[in-house]
């Protein structure tokens, strides 16, 4: 009954209050205009997901999306509440099924589908960028698109990640940063410079 609630319930549970703090906040959105033809690599913190799948949706709201989640029971939850926001999921991580879910990340962006990755997840360090995403846009030759959410007020909580949970009846402003081609760059400087777009609208 446990295992019951926790993979059928909670998941619904919890996408009703995601929705419920997105509805009940004033929304800023800073985005730019993007290709529709052109598959792109979204990424953000592990701190940072409440609200991005609204983020995404905002400026692509035709757009198809698949997250690179992990195969852990959390990943399973994540996966669920994930699609019933409308995104698909790839199941994988940096140490378990890595090198399949590499090629499958590749083989859907190249038919067109949107990828969404936390490059600090799913167990950390916070604010560190895992190879897999520079490898996948590399390989690929996707640009990458920073998501971030800065909610006027909100509780951080105590955990590696600092989750951050926006409050009720506030303002989130929202932003997506243009697309980086991080093609021609060394993989340590593409890393650095992918940490370093993320944290332009951090919260610390």
């Amino acid at each position: 009954m446990k295992n019951y609630f926790k993979f059928n319930i909670l998941p619904y549970v919890l996408y009703l209050i995601v929705k419920f703090i997105y509805l009940t906040n004033k929304k800023v959105f800073h985005h730019p205009k993007l290709r529709d033809d052109e598959a792109f690599i979204f990424v953000a913190w592990h701190g940072d997901l409440v609200c991005q799948p609204m983020n995404y949706f905002k400026n692509r709201p035709n757009g198809v999306i698949k997250t690179l989640i992990s195969q852990s029971k959390d990943g399973e939850i994540i996966s669920k509440i994930y699609s019933l926001f409308g995104g698909g999921s790839i199941r994988g991580s940096s140490s378990k099924g890595a090198t399949k879910a590499l090629i499958s990340t590749i083989r859907e962006i190249k038919s067109g589908v949107d990828i969404a990755i936390t490059p600090d997840g799913p167990r950390g360090p916070r604010h560190t960028v895992a190879d897999g995403v520079i490898a996948i846009a590399q390989k690929s030759g996707a640009r990458i698109i920073v998501l971030s959410a800065k909610p006027k007020s909100y509780w951080q909580f105590n955990s590696w990640d600092k989750f951050v949970l926006p409050k009720l009846f506030g303002r989130i402003d929202f932003y997506m940063s243009e697309p980086y081609d991080i093609s021609n760059l060394e993989f340590e400087e593409a890393r650095d410079f992918i940490k370093n777009k993320m944290l332009l609208n951090t919260i610390l």
